[in-house]
């Protein structure tokens, strides 16, 4: 298994696809059973999609899909065996499946079915050899199936991983799970031609909006709505555990298990905004946020010294000189090869968290690598309270334009044009964010128009929903007949999957003019591309100067 083509993130090498190792960290070993994993799901799907035909409900093999679709996503699972046991399992449950459509009296004719839902393997030779025969381009030769196939697997990766966490909080959609799976089992279609592809692309925002608006149901009916919050990113003198990661149902888990141990706890990257949910600050041992976003990882867990959990993705695997290597836990869909993996929940309802604060204990107090707060929890709520204030602003020219700069972060140079771009936007302009993307100006002096601040945190990149809220708010106070005759633009970072769901979202909801950088989807042939351009108007960013001149008119 030494061969490797993935070229599902920004960073793919040379802005084609990684075929030697992947930017990420990802070895070909991984790459090919990660392509083995799709292709074991796609084949699932062709039974559940048959289950549901004939009344049978699916729920244990739909939460297994979504756990192996997130499984996949960039940065969220390196251990190879972790792959293996997820796929044994699945053979298990496709078999019982298989047996409950069949007890109906209807019997499967496996030569209707496609190669993916026949598969198997009893040794690990077998999974080598199908990775070698299911990669990206094996598994078609026309370039513009292939990049309608891969957008739409892609947008249903970040459906699974907003599903997954709506589930474990007990929030679940049905046709949510239905169309993924049918959007799945679609991919292993041949007949199916690039304008019936092109129709399951745009559904799939369909029900990106769907599976947002069930986790922001699940998030703020279990943990309050946001609030406006001033976050501490200084440190304590007290022995801690920095938590990384999307999952709040981990994060109340790990707060209540610390609770009166002396244990403090950090968030890290993409959790920052669990500190802004009422639920989460009544616990006085959770301190604040340490560090950065994800990308800087190797550099600040150096100086943490507490063990690091990793709920979800944005792992970047370390040096093997890296003197963090034993202070790493995953948990969930997230795995890591050497690390140690915290189970699912147990019988009380609740993830066993205590190895990682016993080992806390034994360790020193985090090293301050930098000291103040920065102030987040604008979510849609919390800006429905201030919708008044904000009406006037913009009425009395306070406040000329608002500029959506959600996303991801990454490593390359070429992520300073958003720190830039911040930095020359006019005083009287604000900016609407929500995920990762944040870290590159959430920190700078931008101040504020009438007490609004300039830079409206929404939170994790899944509450991109808020800033859709936001805008589809405003379009209903101004009585405007279409969204995009709002003062807002759309300059947009992406780098994963949970992006891509997130832009098949905007475009499901009519926003048109998206700049999406620092470069379009390499998987995204350039048929496919001139489609979203001529159809959405998305275009790629250029420079600072030009493309203010473009979104400022």
């Amino acid at each position: 298994m030494r061969n490797m083509f993935c070229f599902q993130c920004q960073e793919t090498a040379k802005g084609v696809g990684c075929t030697v190792k992947g930017v990420c960290g990802k070895e070909p070993e991984v790459a090919g059973i990660q392509d083995v994993m799709m292709y074991f799901l796609k084949g699932m799907s062709v039974y559940t999609n048959m289950a549901r035909e004939r009344g049978i409900a699916t729920p244990e093999a739909d939460r297994f899909i979504q756990e192996g679709l997130f499984m996949t996503i960039t940065n969220a699972n390196f251990d190879k065996e972790r792959f293996i046991d997820k796929i044994r399992d699945g053979f298990k449950l496709r078999f019982a499946l298989k047996n409950e459509i069949e007890k109906g009296g209807i019997e499967i004719n496996n030569d209707e079915l496609p190669e993916a839902a026949q598969w198997n393997a009893y040794t690990p030779g077998e999974y080598e050899r199908c990775a070698q025969q299911v990669g990206v381009l094996q598994m078609t030769e026309n370039e513009d199936i292939r990049s309608l196939r891969e957008l739409l697997t892609y947008g249903i990766k970040g459906i699974a991983a907003y599903a997954e966490h709506a589930g474990n909080l007990d929030h679940i959609n049905d046709e949510v799970n239905a169309f993924m799976q049918k959007g799945l089992a679609a991919t292993l279609d041949d007949t199916l031609s690039a304008d019936e592809l092109t129709g399951l692309v745009l559904k799939c925002g369909k029900y990106g909006v769907e599976v947002m608006a069930l986790l922001d149901k699940a998030n703020t009916g279990k943990y309050g709505n946001p609030e406006i919050t001033k976050v501490n990113i200084g440190v304590r003198n007290n022995p801690a555990i920095l938590i990384s990661g999307h999952d709040l149902r981990d994060m109340e888990d790990l707060l209540e298990q610390t609770k009166d141990t002396g244990v403090d706890v950090y968030t890290h990257s993409e959790m920052l905004p669990a500190n802004y949910y009422p639920a989460f600050k009544k616990y006085n041992h959770f301190v604040g946020n340490y560090g950065n976003s994800w990308w800087k990882q190797r550099e600040e867990f150096e100086k943490f010294n507490g063990p690091i959990l990793f709920t979800t993705n944005c792992i970047v695997p370390p040096l093997k000189s890296a003197k963090y290597l034993d202070r790493i836990y995953t948990t969930g869909s997230s795995g890591l090869t050497g690390s140690k993996h915290i189970p699912d929940r147990n019988g009380d309802g609740r993830k066993d968290f205590s190895v990682v604060i016993e080992h806390a204990k034994q360790c020193e107090p985090p090293i301050e690598i930098e000291s103040g707060e920065i102030i987040g929890g604008f979510a849609h709520n919390q800006v429905m309270q201030l919708a008044d204030k904000v009406v006037d602003a913009v009425k009395s020219g306070a406040i000329r334009k608002f500029f959506v700069m959600a996303g991801c972060d990454g490593r390359m140079k070429s992520r300073d044009y958003y720190t830039e771009f911040a930095e020359a936007l006019p005083k009287d302009t604000v900016i609407l964010t929500a995920g990762c993307a944040k870290y590159r100006y959430n920190k700078l002096p931008l101040g504020d128009i009438g007490g609004i601040p300039r830079v409206l945190d929404a939170g994790q990149c899944n509450d991109s929903y808020s800033l859709a809220v936001i805008a589809l708010k405003l379009k209903e106070v101004f009585e405007l007949n279409d969204i995009n005759e709002l003062p807002i633009a759309y300059n947009i970072a992406w780098y994963e999957q949970k992006a891509v769901i997130v832009l098949l979202a905007l475009l499901y909801l009519g926003v048109k003019n998206i700049h999406l950088g620092p470069t379009l989807p390499a998987f995204l042939s350039p048929n496919v591309a001139n489609v979203l351009v001529e159809n959405f108007g998305i275009s790629s960013i250029d420079n600072v100067d030009e493309d203010m001149k473009a979104l400022m008119n």
